[in-house]
């Protein structure tokens, strides 16, 4: 049938629109139960593949797979990089090195040795199995890193180490590719060669394209104005130029992807987060469009190459890194229970899936084979790490009761009479103060304004006044810089409710927000 046929069309569109459609309805269902996302649509791709309705049956030569495939680990880096905390990266940088460097590398070295001694693979192809395996999944973590009582000190690590790991394997999987490439013998002019693309042209790339990015940006903004929302398209734009521009120049687009994300994080703040808002969210959909091409029936070749070697090396994969991260994070600043978190939760996924499929692009012989060993590892992963969210879940709820003596009915009470921060501030056009003064500072929002603002001067006024006012820091942690506006009280825009009831904020006083 022509690939490009009207029923391949539509039936294509159906499955992203399945796909958008089941992610948006289950998404509060996950979020509250700490259901693996992961699993969802690894659940769903099996359900379209040959085994279920038909409509899905890919190969790994795939066109299709190779451009969503490629599009995603570029996304993946990109949202590695431009997420980062450089000032946390900076400040915490012996905690990086012991998670990157006994950490990751010391993983990734082990599970080579063992794919080299237990299943007979080559060297080079022993190293790209060991190098995916070593990736911590940032889909599967997600979940994991937005819990509350999960300790600052392991949320940090484990941002980290999924922000910057990716950038120390990959050079290992294009390395090793180039050491199996059967066409081109290994070489000093094929070293210098690889070395220019790993090192200069393709980071290269990337840092130029992020720093013309961030500063077109800065200056329409100032001279025009950009929509927030568009920023974040914005920076989905500057991702696939830097890709593509690498590739131009025969660098490595994906280390594009990295620099440019780390770009923009080093120099503009206001960027990264309008990408977190809604960016991030447009980037994890074709990621999880990614994981149900594969559910439907590429990931599941992992079983058939099930044997007594396989087991024992997928068991020895996954059971590698707690100790070794328990003893590379001995002397840390991070106390025992974020130690056991961090060695424990080092997910297999689809940043493992996509850094497996660049031998298998590249046509080498035998990558199916490492393809098949990989999804064994991933699929157990899933089922272990993706399950240790909800385990962690009914631990905290069971424990908070007991504490409180109370149900959940509160919240779900509080959640109901608690308005987001910002919201009162701006509804009416006159106020009365506690003394019954009329206080007609603020303008209501003309209809289309989607945010309502204050001036200092309007919350000077309301200050001498004597209403009554809450300043609320609502900054992203990632923005925090150890100020903070006199008076003011912190309110985590993810855990709003939960602070506000612990703060006591009521519906009679002037709630200020500002997160600049």
């Amino acid at each position: 049938m022509n690939p490009f046929s009207a029923e391949t069309f539509a039936a294509a569109l159906a499955i992203i629109g399945v796909v958008i459609i089941v992610s948006a309805l289950l998404s509060g269902l996950i979020e509250r139960s700490g259901l693996p996302q992961v699993a969802v649509f690894l659940a769903l791709g099996a359900a379209l593949g040959p085994a279920g309705l038909g409509l899905l049956d890919l190969s790994l030569d795939s066109a299709a797979l190779r451009v969503v495939a490629t599009l995603s680990l570029a996304l993946v880096l990109f949202t590695d990089a431009v997420t980062l905390n450089i000032a946390e990266v900076k400040g915490r940088g012996a905690l990086a090195f012991r998670l990157l460097g006994p950490g990751t590398l010391l993983t990734a070295a082990l599970t080579t040795l063992a794919a080299w001694r237990l299943l007979d693979l080559p060297p080079a192809a022993a190293a790209i199995l060991g190098a995916a395996l070593a990736s911590t999944d940032p889909v599967l973590l997600r979940g994991l890193l937005r819990r509350r009582d999960i300790q600052a000190d392991a949320r940090h690590a484990l941002q980290m180490e999924s922000g910057l790991n990716d950038a120390v394997l990959l050079p290992i999987v294009i390395v090793a590719i180039a050491l199996l490439d059967p066409n081109e013998p290994l070489s000093g002019r094929k070293l210098a060669k690889l070395g220019l693309e790993l090192l200069i042209l393709g980071p290269g790339a990337g840092i130029l394209i992020g720093l013309l990015g961030v500063a077109a940006l800065d200056l329409i903004r100032k001279r025009i104005g950009v929509r927030r929302d568009y920023e974040s398209l914005y920076s989905l734009g500057v991702a696939f130029a830097a890709f593509a521009a690498a590739e131009a120049v025969h660098g490595s687009g994906f280390l594009a992807a990295f620099t440019a994300g780390a770009t923009i994080a080093a120099l503009d703040l206001e960027l990264c987060d309008c990408f977190v808002e809604y960016g991030e969210v447009t980037a994890e959909m074709l990621l999880l469009f990614t994981f149900v091409l594969l559910g439907g029936s590429l990931i599941w070749s992992g079983f058939a190459a099930l044997d007594g070697p396989t087991l024992l090396f997928t068991f020895i994969a996954l059971l590698l890194r707690p100790p070794i991260y328990l003893l590379s994070l001995l002397g840390s600043n991070v106390d025992t229970r974020g130690r056991l978190l961090i060695a424990w939760f080092g997910p297999r996924g689809l940043s493992s899936l996509l850094l497996i499929l660049l031998p298998v692009f590249a046509g080498l012989p035998g990558s199916d084979r490492l393809f098949a060993l990989c999804s064994l590892v991933v699929l157990i992963s899933v089922v272990l790490h993706g399950s240790s969210p909800m385990l962690l879940a009914r631990i905290a709820r069971r424990r908070a009761m007991k504490e409180r003596g109370e149900s959940g009915a509160s919240d779900r009470a509080l959640d109901q009479s608690f308005e987001p921060p910002g919201a009162r501030s701006m509804q009416n056009a006159q106020r009365s103060d506690s003394k019954g003064a009329a206080l007609p500072l603020i303008q209501p929002p003309a209809a289309d304004d989607r945010t309502s603002r204050i001036t200092l001067d309007e919350l000077r006024r309301l200050q001498e006044s004597g209403a009554p006012i809450v300043l609320l820091d609502v900054r992203a942690e990632r923005n925090l810089d150890g100020r903070q506006a006199k008076g003011a009280v912190r309110l985590p825009p993810d855990r709003a409710v939960e602070r506000a009831q612990e703060l006591g904020l009521t519906r009679d006083a002037w709630l200020i927000a500002y997160c600049a």
